[in-house]
This record gives C-alpha cells, sequence and structure tokens, in this order.
C-alpha cells in the first residue's frame, strides 16, 4: 500500500476529541507494554518466589530448575517483543503526527502529549499484548496451519468465482472486514483481487499499517507469545519459543509474484472506520464482488445489521464468504436505556444511533445463522460444519482449545435481465 494512503478516511487528521483520546491511550498501550508485562511477568513472581522458605527457594534456583534463570530470559523475550511494540508506537505517532514542541526549539519531535503518558487502560494494555500475540498467527511461519485453516476456504471460493467469471474479467473487488493485521488483504491481493480491508480496532490498524508498509525485511522481529502465562507448559524451551515474523517481507513478495512466478498481483488498501457506518453508505452500493469474512460475523452486536449492509454493498451475484465460529462478543452485554434517553424511537426501533454502539444484542445458533441469511435475501450455495480451526493455538501446551467453525458461501442475486439495479442505503 501507498504508504501515504494507508487508510483511507484519515487524511486530514482526526478531529473527533474523543476518537483522538483513544488513539492516544492505543499508542500509549504499545509504549507501555515492556513496563506492565515485566512487571505481571517477572517482577510479581519474583517477590512470590523470595516469600517462600529459604531451603525451597534455593533448591528451584539450583539446577536443574534454575527458576531466577527462567525470568531472565523470560525479561528477555519481554524486550523482544517490546522492540515490535516501540517501533508500531513510533510509527503511529508519525502517522497522525503526533508530536510536542522540541526541546532544542526547532520542530517537534515524536511523542505523547505529556498527560498522555500512562493514560492507557488495562484494558488497551490487554489489547497491545494480544495483538502482538497475533503476530504468530498472521505472520509466522509457523502459524501457517492457523491461516490455512481459516483463509484456505475462503482463497479457494475467491478462486473459483473467478474462474466462473473467466480469464478476461476484471480482478475481483473483494472487502474484508474485520481484516485484523492485514494478513488475508496481503493474500487476496497477491491472489490478483483488489482487496480492501476494513478495521475499527486502532491496535490492529497500528500493527497492520507498520507490517505492511513499514517493515524493512522479512524475519526482521522475533516474538515470544507464550511468555506472558506459565501455565500448562510441558517444557520451558516450548514456554520461550520464539517466533522470526513477518515472513514474507510484503513489497518483496509482490514483486516476485510478478516478476518470477509472472503472475499479476491486485491492490490493496485499508479503511479505518466502524463497518456499519462506513459500509451501509449510498456510495457503497453494489461496490463489492466478493465478502470474505473471518472470524468476523460474531462481533456483531445485531447480526441483521451486518448481513443487510454486506447485502447493500455487495454487486448483484456477489458472494459472502464466511468462515468462524459463534462466539458472540456481546453476550451479555446490558443496553442501559437511561444513557440512550435521546434517541428518539419509531416502531420501537432507533433512528439516531449507527454503528457498532448500537443498543440491543442478541445471539443465535449456527443454524438460526443460515436461516437469517436466507431471510436477508441470500442464496446459500455451500455450507459446512465442523472444521478445525485454532485460533493462536500453542500446539505443544498441555491446554488445547479449538474451534469447530462453520463456513459457508452465499450469493446475492444477480438483477434480473433488463433491469435497473439500484440498492436502498441501509436506514443509520
Amino acid at each position: 500500500m501507498d504508504e501515504e494512503s494507508a487508510w483511507s478516511g484519515l487524511e486530514n487528521g482526526i478531529e473527533d476529541q474523543e476518537e483522538l483520546h483513544v488513539i492516544y491511550r492505543t499508542l500509549d498501550s504499545y509504549q507501555q507494554y515492556a513496563k506492565i508485562a515485566h512487571f505481571q511477568c517477572t517482577h510479581l513472581r519474583r517477590q512470590a518466589f523470595y516469600a517462600l522458605p529459604r531451603a525451597h527457594w534455593q533448591r528451584l534456583a539450583a539446577p536443574p530448575f534454575n527458576y531466577l534463570e527462567t525470568l531472565d530470559k523470560v525479561d528477555d523475550a519481554i524486550e523482544s517483543n517490546a522492540e515490535l511494540a516501540r517501533i508500531i508506537f513510533r510509527n503511529g505517532l508519525d502517522m497522525f503526527h503526533i508530536g510536542v514542541p522540541s526541546e532544542s526549539g526547532g520542530g517537534r519531535s515524536l511523542a505523547l502529549p505529556p498527560e498522555w503518558n500512562g493514560s492507557a487502560k488495562p484494558g488497551d494494555v490487554e489489547k497491545a499484548r494480544s495483538t502482538l500475540r497475533q503476530f504468530y498467527r498472521d505472520w509466522s511461519a509457523e502459524g501457517a496451519r492457523e491461516r490455512e485453516a481459516c483463509f484456505g476456504p475462503v482463497m479457494r471460493a475467491i478462486a473459483a468465482e473467478r474462474a466462473a467469471r473467466g480469464p478476461d474479467a476484471p480482478p475481483l473487488k473483494v472487502l474484508v472486514p474485520g481484516a485484523g493485521l492485514g494478513r488475508l488483504v496481503f493474500e487476496l491481493c497477491r491472489a490478483g483481487c483488489d482487496a480492501e480491508g476494513n478495521e475499527i480496532s486502532y491496535h490492529q490498524l497500528l500493527a497492520s499499517s507498520y507490517i505492511l508498509n513499514c517493515c524493512p525485511r522479512a524475519g526482521h522481529h522475533t516474538i515470544y507469545p507464550w511468555i506472558h502465562t506459565f501455565s500448562n507448559h510441558k517444557t520451558r524451551a516450548n514456554h520461550l519459543r520464539g517466533y522470526a515474523v513477518p515472513d514474507v517481507h510484503c513489497a518483496s513478495e509482490l514483486t516476485r509474484t510478478e516478476e518470477v512466478e509472472g503472475r499479476p498481483v491486485g491492490t490493496m488498501s485499508m479503511s479505518a472506520a466502524d463497518f456499519l457506518c462506513l459500509y451501509a453508505q449510498e456510495d457503497r452500493a453494489d461496490a463489492y464482488d466478493a465478502v470474505a469474512s473471518v472470524f468476523f460475523l460474531d462481533t456483531a452486536p445485531n447480526l441483521i445489521r451486518y448481513l443487510e449492509t454486506i447485502f447493500h454493498c455487495l454487486k448483484p451475484g456477489g458472494i459472502l464468504v464466511n468462515i468462524g465460529p459463534l462466539l458472540w462478543h456481546f453476550e451479555g452485554r446490558v443496553w442501559d436505556r437511561d444513557e440512550h434517553d435521546d434517541v428518539s424511537t419509531e416502531g420501537g426501533h432507533s433512528r439516531d444511533i449507527s454503528g457498532i454502539a448500537d443498543p440491543g444484542n442478541f445471539e443465535l445458533t449456527n443454524e438460526e445463522v443460515m436461516a437469517l441469511v436466507k431471510d436477508i435475501g441470500f442464496e446459500v450455495l455451500e455450507h459446512e460444519t465442523g472444521i478445525e480451526a485454532p485460533y493462536i493455538l500453542d500446539t505443544e501446551s498441555m491446554l488445547q482449545t479449538s474451534y469447530r467453525a462453520s463456513a459457508w458461501v452465499a450469493r446475492k442475486p444477480a438483477a434480473p435481465a433488463n433491469a435497473t439495479t439500484t440498492t436502498a442505503p441501509i436506514d443509520t
């Protein structure tokens, strides 16, 4: 992606002060990662260790346990993770043109405004930590198994759609909502599609922007995804195992695909926005040949809104390719009507709130989801359940958990012959 236009919608800066505060806290969470990880992972353990009876901690400090050496190695691993976190932080400051007056009096230096240092909330820091771990899944060679489980069905469905349209058809325009760290967007681009990712999380956006646009080479960083917990490790070697990321340098790989393999690549872009707010707009109607939904639909508080929006932005005859579990992200959320007492309603429906912050939520079974997909107007072409789909899984851990995902392809009906198709914007 062109670095100057890596995220659409941010060219003129951030005017919304509340959103700017979210960006500051997100940046600060990457800045604070090392300090908090050292405190939680090793400092507190050293305190607990020396609280043991002297004979006991001395036994554990000696071979073959070498517990204190283990804590030192965890500290080193945290610093390796923190190197990536600090680069994401600095890259974000540069991207948003955030700085403070230079002490030398000339210009500005990249830094958070002083009042925002230390502003990240515990949830912000946890998101930074989980994003660093996600590099294992999306951008390490060892994460290829997980990527194949989830991206494989999508790539095959997209390839089949391209083949059905013939060799002279233009590149498919594919939307990837909930694009995360951008790996699927990159793979679709490498396969010749014009791929557009959408992501609302600034933690993910900052990290994906760096890895797609700025990382200088493959294997530039080493991450240690398993160090934040000490439970269920069979061996200390696996607990402390590091992984080189990224496994490919994006620009070099796209060049190699074209020049060595002789295959044309597509384009890729990323939008930073609430999926519902952006893609329900009238100018997004009938705009995409395919929507690739990977571990995304269960992030919906209101799945009807998600499916209506996807239906709205797909071209007639376009396909929705979905794979994922149903870990409903808003399960248990309680809507406080007092917080929305200024919302006018008509027939019991909200008229003034749009986006993922809409009041109300519900959860469906997989069977009910498929019924809703059809009720929205899609034609279900394929449906498979029970697909093994691990998510940031340590395969050497004593605890093995994996999703049994549902995968399906659904088509928006093609426009009748000699008919003019117009899609009304979603009521927001």
